[in-house]
């Protein structure tokens, strides 16, 4: 057994690698699914996709490479987070579609319980604010909202999980209930202090606690798989949550360490070590991972629109045909224009948290065309990056650690489509005033994944040889002079008050 099979289930797609020992992408297979949208603001998966599709894929890619069970020594599941799905524990079969992380359906009940102070309570045991993002106040929907379900649930008669419980409940024929503890972190529901299930949240939201599943580390015995799936049962050792994976698979182990990953939306993660930092800029705190029952913990800033700024030049502009083009569109931008786009489609993520105000475009002129437009797409990636680095800095700096003290002190390690864009990731540079440096293997979350099952399995090598392995595909240094750097970002937080103010 010298491969790791390792299931990354996205917000769009679901792909399935196998690596070898020496952590090298043997074979890939992926499969799109559907995206619901039953309502403004709402949306769903079939949960059946997010099942079929995992399987499919893990057949597929055993099949293009060869391979058979008996050859794999472990599962690694790295997934979108917060998503939010029931099911019936006697049949396994779901009781709603899955509420997906992006969905707003919850927002007034959110505002309801900010209204009366609630807020203050969520972020003390969960490190996260009130906001539709989580799992706790979607589950709460479900059960208000799908007839029966509460009763259902307080009899014991159904279970709550995200993704990767979903994924395990499946894969093990319903024989395991489980999840990892950066998932959990994730719902609004879990105490990452004190590592448990959060008995008074559950209770304001009306949740029965026993239908939550049991937190596990993110390197554990998760069972294994019905024999009939891929002709042997395969050990499930290891989960983490989509950017959690990618941290991991960063190899961001040591405090003042941080990543961003840049997909549909962006996210940047600090590692703060082994005591909580919160925040005092809104801010999420949250785990990193858990190994060995230790926790240990990250400041997150979640961005929502990164490459999806790219995908509406495409799709909503259509002033490209393929992402690859900004490039060059942006380099041929005129250079005296300073065209500022907030890409705010689905209001502002940290650290302003915003879900009411809308995109904004400042700065036009008569000249302003594509050119202008792909490179403030771009350069909007990278504005709102510092705007949570700054955050980050001013959350950690009263702690003893010094790495984000200064703009220029930290090294940002990146990942994700975004990151394959030489121009955004020099503007990055710039404007962050730091070192950017993309890694030689870009599937940083299924690595993360897949390290984690392989050294539970014990493939693959500990923490501190795994971090040595870790190497970079570019370095980009920061170039922009001191005072241009300073009126751009200045220019970037009028527009980003000024859209504010405009959403009333």
């Amino acid at each position: 057994m010298t491969l790791i099979l390792a299931i990354d289930q996205g917000t769009t797609s679901t792909r399935a690698m196998l690596f070898d020992e020496a952590l090298t992408v043997r074979a890939t297979a992926q499969e799109e699914f559907e995206q619901h949208f039953p309502a403004s603001g709402w949306v769903e998966h079939d949960c059946s996709d997010l099942w079929t599709t995992t399987a499919a894929t893990c057949r597929g890619v055993m099949e293009k490479a060869g391979v058979k069970a008996e050859e794999i020594a472990a599962i690694g599941i790295t997934n979108q987070r917060e998503t939010t799905l029931v099911w019936e524990r006697a049949s396994g079969k779901p009781i709603h579609n899955a509420i997906v992380w992006q969905d707003r359906r919850t927002s007034e009940v959110c505002k309801a319980l900010k209204a009366e102070g609630f807020e203050e309570v969520v972020t003390d045991r969960t490190g996260l604010l009130l906001d539709p993002y989580f799992s706790g106040t979607k589950l709460a929907w479900i059960l208000d909202n799908v007839e029966g379900a509460r009763g259902r649930a307080e009899a014991g008669e159904l279970c709550f999980g995200t993704v990767d419980s979903w994924l395990v409940w499946n894969l093990t024929g319903g024989a395991q209930h489980l999840t990892d503890a950066t998932n959990a972190a994730r719902t609004m529901l879990y105490d990452i202090r004190k590592g448990r299930w959060s008995q008074t949240i559950c209770d304001r939201l009306g949740i029965p606690m026993k239908m939550l599943p049991e937190v596990r580390d993110c390197a554990a015995d998760f069972g294994e798989t019905r024999a009939d799936l891929f002709g042997k049962p395969i050990p499930i050792r290891g989960i983490a949550g989509d950017q959690q994976a990618a941290t991991i698979g960063q190899a961001c182990f040591e405090p003042g360490m941080l990543k961003s990953t840049y997909g549909t939306g962006c996210f940047a993660l600090l590692n703060t070590g082994a005591e909580p930092v919160r925040s005092n800029n809104r801010l999420l705190t949250t785990i990193a991972y858990q190994l060995d029952g230790k926790p240990t913990y990250a400041l997150e800033g979640s961005i929502f629109i990164a490459g999806a700024v790219v995908q509406w030049l495409r799709d909503g502009l259509k002033i490209i045909r393929a992402a690859g083009e900004t490039q060059g569109l942006a380099q041929q931008a005129d250079a005296a224009q300073e065209v500022i786009l907030v890409p705010a489609f689905t209001g502002l993520g940290a650290p302003y948290w915003n879900a009411e105000c809308r995109g904004a475009v400042f700065g036009l002129t008569r000249n302003s065309g594509p050119a202008e437009f792909a490179r403030a797409a771009l350069e909007s990636v990278g504005f709102q990056t510092r705007d949570l680095l700054e955050a980050m800095k001013a959350d950690w700096g009263g702690s003893d650690n010094t790495a984000l003290r200064s703009s220029s002190s930290a090294t940002l390690r990146v990942d994700g489509g975004m990151s394959a864009s030489e121009f955004a990731m020099q503007f990055l540079s710039d404007i962050i005033d730091a070192p950017v440096e993309r890694p030689a293997v870009l599937e940083t979350t299924a690595t993360g994944a897949a390290w984690l099952a392989g050294s539970r399995s014990g493939l693959l090598p500990d923490m501190a040889e795994f971090a040595k392995g870790w190497s970079a595909d570019a370095r980009f240094e920061p170039s922009m002079e001191a005072g241009v750097r300073d009126a751009r970002y200045a220019a970037w937080k009028r527009a980003v008050e000024a859209t504010i103010g405009f959403a009333g």
